[in-house]
């Protein structure tokens, strides 16, 4: 059935729409060039600028992305299926796997720009670890890049007298990273809380997940719990959105 509503359309989201059924139904492969401004142009008799909106939404959407001087390509990044309960399990950490184990499979992973500090507690992170207001805490940040790309920020908090003296306020944690030191410290995590929600970057996030014009992210933050009800410690993530699928699976 004809789409009724094409032709009220802007010209730019007819083109992209043409250009976006082309990729689904395979006419342009990952990593394929798109056609050109000019090409494009001379299709649809429309303006420069009407194409490069129509590129630009597909953009936008994380369908394509441009390389400088070559022109406007297939995104071939292939999401992170980012599993939110397999990864968090108690055998992950304690068999000395990062949690990023259960969403990369065989691809490389690499965590740069870490820095291990201790700060007065952000108000809302101290009300959730139970902490007096300004109390210190060990604050974790790490970017992680995946294939040579961007996807993750990352901001954890930790109570510091829990955690004083022990690898966690070191940059490398050891095999199975931050919860299975905390296990060592007898506040191993035996619940977590995850709260999802998505908004636009600032312009600090885009620049440093290298993110398109339009591309929102998902934000994550995610409280640790030992035994007791005891917060440990507060995740605060930001994901590039076009890079992931959020997955959780569990029983009835």
């Amino acid at each position: 059935m004809a789409d009724q509503g094409a032709g009220r359309r802007p010209k730019y989201q007819r083109i992209a729409a043409d250009l976006r059924d082309a990729i689904q139904g395979g006419e342009y492969e990952p990593g394929g060039r798109l056609p050109g401004e000019n090409e494009l142009m001379a299709t649809y008799g429309v303006a420069r600028m009407t194409v490069r909106q129509a590129l630009g939404l597909l953009q936008s959407e994380g369908i394509a992305e441009a390389r400088k001087g070559a022109g406007v390509f297939v995104r071939s990044f292939r999401p992170i299926r980012r599993r939110g309960i397999q990864r968090l399990t108690e055998d992950t950490w304690t068999s000395g796997r990062s949690i990023w184990a259960a969403d990369i499979e065989d691809r490389d992973l690499a965590v740069d720009r870490i820095e291990v500090t201790e700060e007065s507690a952000p108000e809302h992170v101290a009300s959730i670890l139970g902490l007096a207001p300004e109390a210190a805490v060990c604050v974790r940040s790490r970017r992680f890049v995946l294939d040579g790309r961007p996807v993750l920020l990352s901001v954890s908090y930790l109570p510091a007298e829990l955690v004083a003296g022990s690898p966690i306020t070191r940059e490398d944690t050891g095999p199975g990273g931050t919860y299975a030191r905390l296990a060592e410290l007898g506040a191993a995590p035996v619940r977590f809380r995850e709260e999802i929600r998505c908004r636009m970057p600032s312009g600090d996030e885009a620049d440093r997940l290298g993110l398109t014009s339009g591309t929102p992210v998902v934000l994550i933050c995610r409280t640790a719990f030992a035994e007791g009800g005891r917060a440990v410690e507060v995740n605060e993530m930001t994901l590039d959105s076009a890079s992931y699928v959020l997955e959780y699976e569990f029983d009835r």
